[in-house]
């Protein structure tokens, strides 16, 4: 049942109505052509960092394994809410089920938890090669990466999920609009017939806690490796380091400080644009660039993109030299 006005709360609301970006239709496809560019070049620049890392034997080290990993997380972060972004832009009811609303809060919140996880742990990486030299071989082995990988996956998607079982249970009887282009915790608690400041406080305070301490813990770690990068005795080894570390450091800030804005300032909800230029930002912009801060100041991964390259190359002039079978 749609229920787009103000109604009954023994009736119940079976879809919402996501406004997105209200604009002509011929607005409406620039922007379908520009985030459809932007989503295939998402794919395509983390796929290749995953190969990279999957078929170059020099990047199997635990570093690598993480950003293969964070990689693989961007391509599932932008398939939660992308997709259905474009199908929006091309519809005319803009309508989306509850079923598929609730899902899609929890598997975009889900994959920003664990990038906050998988951020404190490339970061806990970095602060034990440069910090504990000798010890790094012994702390971050085989079995100890794996499950440090499966940890960050597993804590992500099970940090967000009571506050969206418990707000998936409050009662929405009307209206069921959403002034936004994804669903999301806030806008979805203000359409709740019924006051619920348990489950405000709860999505609040879960979402603060994961954001702050992760970003505490790699300030932390940072501090204590820009410490010890001052004291390597090699120019050219604290160039290398740096430059590993800087590239981290600036997919961190562009991450945290959308999500900062959109998750722990408590004026960030007063603009009425304000979250769906937040949500863009660290939903589409920051996973379509991180593949390019990592490869473009980073030795070892651009020789393993360009050898993927290569391959790729080789492969399209043996296909196309094949000989074809002439239709007789």
């Amino acid at each position: 049942m749609n229920i787009s006005g103000s109604g009954s709360c023994t009736e119940s609301v079976s879809e919402f109505i996501l406004l997105g970006f209200p604009c002509s239709w011929e607005t409406q496809i620039v922007l379908f052509m520009i985030f459809s560019i932007t989503y295939l070049l998402t794919l395509m620049g983390n796929g290749a960092i995953i190969c990279a890392v999957c078929w170059d034997q020099h990047l199997h080290t635990p570093m690598y394994i993480l950003l293969g990993n964070f990689a693989f997380l961007e391509i599932w972060y932008v398939n939660s809410t992308v997709p259905n972004t474009l199908a929006n832009f091309l519809s005319e009811t803009k309508a989306i089920s509850f079923t598929v609303c609730f899902l899609q809060l929890y598997f975009s919140f889900s994959m920003g938890s664990t990038e906050c996880f998988f951020l404190s742990a490339m970061a806990f990486d970095r602060y034990l090669a440069i910090c504990r030299p000798l010890h790094y071989a012994t702390i971050m082995t085989g079995p100890h990466c794996f499950n440090l990988v499966i940890s960050c996956w597993v804590c992500g998607f099970l940090w967000y999920l009571v506050p969206v079982i418990i707000i998936s249970q409050l009662p929405f009887c009307g209206p069921n609009i959403i002034d936004h282009f994804v669903c999301d915790s806030g806008p979805l608690l203000t359409l709740s017939c019924a006051p619920a400041p348990m489950s405000k406080f709860a999505s609040y305070t879960l979402s603060s806690l994961i954001i702050l301490l992760s970003f505490l813990f790699i300030l932390i770690s940072y501090a204590l490796v820009l410490l010890a990068l001052f004291q390597l005795p090699s120019a050219s080894s604290w160039h290398k380091a740096f430059l590993t570390c800087g590239s981290h450091m600036t997919v961190v800030m562009l991450f945290y400080s959308t999500i900062m804005v959109m998750h722990v300032s408590p004026g960030s909800s007063h603009f009425t644009l304000m979250p769906k230029i937040m949500t863009l930002f660290y939903g589409m912009v920051t996973p379509l660039f991180n593949p390019l801060i990592y490869s473009l100041r980073n030795k070892e991964m651009k020789n393993a993109l360009w050898k993927i390259l290569e391959m790729f190359t080789k492969s399209l002039k043996l296909f196309g030299s094949r000989p074809r079978r002439s239709m007789e």
